[in-house]
């Protein structure tokens, strides 16, 4: 009878999955190794003690992660809550009755002293009081023959395992926020430098064209050319700063502070972390293991197949054994007197006969949500491949991209120097330079940017793979077996 439990076992859905990603190699290229992936703490290989420092931080005040924590501890409350339906419930009780008799009329005094109440009615003889003092036990326990509380309490503990694969999957995605709003500061930092360099190139060209101006060998028309250069420029770094102080805000969020609170501990310009050569990616089945949100997707698959269960075994009849143990007498004392005990004990059972369809209506509920639970599990693990193929193309290409304009950069550089030269000899207008400046700054700034999204779609990569949830926790031990 132990071992009987109705409604349907739960099996671990069968998944296929591809033998490799199909994301184009890279300069910098991400290798599939054969052993189980060791990314817990991915941000170390940006080599950047701040990046390290923010993190620490961020997993140990951020306000996100401190509500999934709590909602963990609700789980295991309720799992708890579940798991003592298992067990007999057992009760005391204790009461006092006094009751007045004169003739025809009763009087009932419950609780003692002044402050009972009193019904009945009254009489013109004189009430004669009668006391009865009562204290016992009473139990229940409901035999789970069919299974229903076993798996209720299967359901809660599965809905358990859901909610630490929740926090893990918040930590997840807070470790890569911490990391992508530090690059998006340091980028634009990088931004600003180079916007300021241009600046000083640019109140250079100014001057040496108002000089020219005097000499008579220059135009009115170069200046303005050269002053709308300038305050172009300027713009621009106004832009960059106010980017870079909303994204310093949104970081000291991220770690529980108010949103200024980082803002002098960032404020010296840093270099974009650089990425390390060879990123290690896995294989496409370790995403089954390594995501949280497919580990909860799972989890929550076998809590609503548990829950199949607990409705069918309504359709069944509950049996129980009940008991009471009591003790009563007319005098306070009579209650330590095993002679005025009375007990009974027994088994009872209720079997519904007729409930309108209101059972075989839950089954079926129960069946839907599990159908709609093993929908949303398969649709995660297509989502988390798709993740995964998209960071790797994005990271790829965006290297790729990076070094052609490391070359765009180099060959600016060269043009504006000899527009430069031949600008001071008379030989070319100052529009020429003023469009080497352009050229050469445009591949500038495009190169920041992609140098730092080279490091963001590494944070995007990394994330995808679902590293960075074993931080500040054991690795989770192998699932038990299902029945």
């Amino acid at each position: 009878m132990a071992g009987c439990a109705v409604g349907p076992n739960y099996q671990r859905p069968a998944q296929h999955m591809p033998a490799s990603w199909t994301a184009p190699p890279t300069t910098q290229p991400s290798i599939t190794v054969q052993q189980p992936l060791r990314i817990e703490r991915w941000w170390t290989t940006f080599s950047d003690p701040e990046l390290d420092s923010l993190v620490k931080r961020a997993v140990e005040s951020n306000l996100t992660f401190e509500l999934a924590t709590e909602r963990l501890r609700q789980s295991r409350a309720l799992l708890g809550v579940a798991t003592a339906g298992f067990f007999p419930d057992i009760n005391a009780s204790g009461s006092y009755r006094r009751s007045f008799s004169a003739g025809g009329g009763t009087f009932v005094v419950t609780g003692g002293g002044n402050t009972g109440t009193v019904t009945g009615g009254g009489t013109t003889a004189r009430p004669h009081p009668h006391d009865l003092w009562q204290a016992g036990f009473d139990s229940a326990w409901e035999l789970d023959i069919f299974g229903g509380v076993r798996r209720s309490i299967e359901a809660a503990q599965a809905d358990f395992q859901a909610a630490v694969e929740d926090r893990r999957d918040v930590l997840v995605t807070l470790l890569g926020e911490v990391a992508t709003d530090y690059l998006l500061v340091r980028g634009f930092q990088q931004e600003i430098l180079i916007a300021h360099g241009n600046l000083e190139a640019d109140r250079h060209s100014l001057d040496v064209t108002r000089q020219k101006v005097q000499l008579g060998s220059g135009t009115q028309l170069d200046v303005a050319n050269a002053q709308a250069q300038v305050a172009s420029i300027r713009a621009q770094i106004a832009g960059f700063v106010s980017l870079q102080q909303q994204a310093v805000y949104s970081l000291s969020v991220l770690l529980g502070r108010e949103p200024t609170d980082l803002q002098q501990e960032l404020s010296a310009t840093g270099p974009i972390p650089l990425t390390p050569p060879v990123v290690p990616v896995g294989l496409p089945s370790e995403l089954l293991r390594r995501r949280p949100d497919i580990r909860r997707a799972e989890r929550q698959l076998a809590a609503e197949t548990a829950r199949i269960g607990v409705a069918t075994a309504d359709l069944f009849p509950k049996f129980s054994l009940t008991g009471t143990l009591s003790l009563q007498g007319s005098r306070y004392e009579a209650l330590s007197s095993w002679g005025t005990r009375s007990w009974s004990f027994g088994p009872s059972f209720t079997w519904p006969i007729f409930d309108a369809g209101r059972i075989w209506s839950n089954i079926e509920v129960q069946n839907a949500l599990q159908a709609q639970a093993l929908t949303t599990y398969r649709q995660t693990v297509l989502t988390a491949l798709q993740d995964v193929e998209n960071a790797l193309v994005a990271y790829s290409q965006e290297q790729q991209r990076g070094s052609a304009l490391a070359d765009a950069v180099a060959a600016n550089q060269k043009a504006l120097a000899l527009a430069i030269q031949q600008y001071q000899g008379g030989q070319t207008d100052f529009l020429r330079v003023l469009d080497a400046e352009r050229s050469l700054y445009g591949s500038q700034d495009a190169l920041v940017l992609s140098t730092r999204d080279v490091a963001t779609d590494l944070v995007a990569l990394y994330k995808s793979l679902g590293g960075g949830w074993e931080i500040g926790e054991p690795r989770p031990a192998t699932q038990p077996a299902q029945k």
